[in-house]
């Protein structure tokens, strides 16, 4: 799997588990939430001076950080819009280690940053984030630590943990927007029906609706190929967004398959940010209603690992159901 940022950034990963499709629908702005102590003053000497845009900030601190507990401080106020709950928040960071200020990773060079949905989901789950980011404007600098852990040896239940340095991440709130009103997915894909070239995987339905592949005398693929069987007319695919998808898969060498949504007869909501590069690319720019046929090199799939039954050169058949909110 391949992310935007293939690191242990301390708030991309609380939030990453953050799917507002699949928020508890009991959880509600009336339910009592504690905020936790921000802990700000250990992060009183930390200091972002802005390099421009699309460079990566400079950020200065008392090493070392004696972060004991979840902190977190607005460093720089910002002069723009004021966030507000119920908002999507796109922001950008760089995060650090709190000891040596060693940087570990950044997204402020990348395509994209990162997003959060400020709902009432993320309100109970990340009571201290949510409280921060909505008192924030946009352009501001947030400082975010975490403290570290020793090492704890391995048990036949779970695996051992390496010793971990306490973090500092710091973000810039790029910006605050509305979110979309709701939009149920389809039952199935809706579009105009394409006519693919000759030489690729053919593709029919059986006697319930589920895409049959037939691999046959295609040739294996040298690059990604991503051919429309139906074309949608539904909202366009992002490189950023989540997507309500059925979707059925099968190995290029004998055509087995490994995994199908169609098996549990519910549709799955996959980020494009955390799937094989194959369809991070082959889904960006399509639209909702289209069934994509993917023929997907080693090298854009799971390389020369197997992820269970899936190995070497994969097809796929997706249909993209609908879009999801922000992840």
């Amino acid at each position: 799997m391949r992310r935007l940022l293939a690191l242990l950034l301390p708030l991309l990963l609380l939030v990453s588990a953050c799917s507002p499709g699949s928020s508890d629908p009991a959880a509600s702005a009336e339910a009592s939430v504690s905020i936790p102590p921000s802990n700000a003053e250990v992060l009183s000497s930390v200091k972002v001076a802005e390099q421009g845009d699309g460079k990566v900030p400079t950020v200065t601190f008392d090493k070392p950080l004696a972060i004991a507990a979840e902190s977190m401080a607005l460093v720089t106020p910002g002069d723009g819009e004021q966030v507000k709950e119920g908002q999507i928040v796109e922001f950008r960071e760089i995060a650090l280690n709190a000891v040596t200020g060693e940087t570990l990773g950044e997204n402020f060079t990348k395509e994209s940053g990162g997003k959060i949905v400020l709902d009432d989901m993320f309100k109970q789950q990340f009571p201290l984030v949510f409280s921060i980011f909505t008192t924030a404007k946009t352009d501001s600098f947030i400082a975010y630590g975490t403290p570290g852990a020793e090492a704890t040896p391995g048990t036949t239940q779970a695996p051992g943990q390496e010793a971990r340095a306490a973090g500092l991440s710091v973000f810039q709130v790029k910006s605050a927007e509305d979110a979309p009103p709701v939009v149920e997915p389809l039952a199935k894909p809706e579009g105009d029906t394409v006519t693919p070239p000759a030489g690729l995987p053919t593709v029919k339905e059986d006697d319930k609706g589920t895409p049959v592949i037939t691999v046959g005398d295609a040739k294996a693929p040298t690059e990604l190929i991503s051919q429309d069987l139906i074309t949608g007319k539904g909202a366009v695919v992002a490189a950023s967004d989540a997507i309500v998808a059925n979707y059925v898969g099968v190995n290029f060498v004998g055509g087995e398959i490994f995994d199908s949504s169609f098996d549990t007869g519910e549709p799955a909501t996959f980020s494009l940010q955390k799937v094989i590069p194959g369809w991070t690319e082959g889904l960006t720019g399509k639209t909702v209603g289209s069934r994509v046929l993917l023929v997907i090199p080693q090298d854009l799939a799971y390389g020369e690992k197997e992820s269970g039954k899936a190995k070497g050169d994969l097809v796929f058949v997706v249909d993209i159901l609908g879009i999801a909110a922000a992840q």
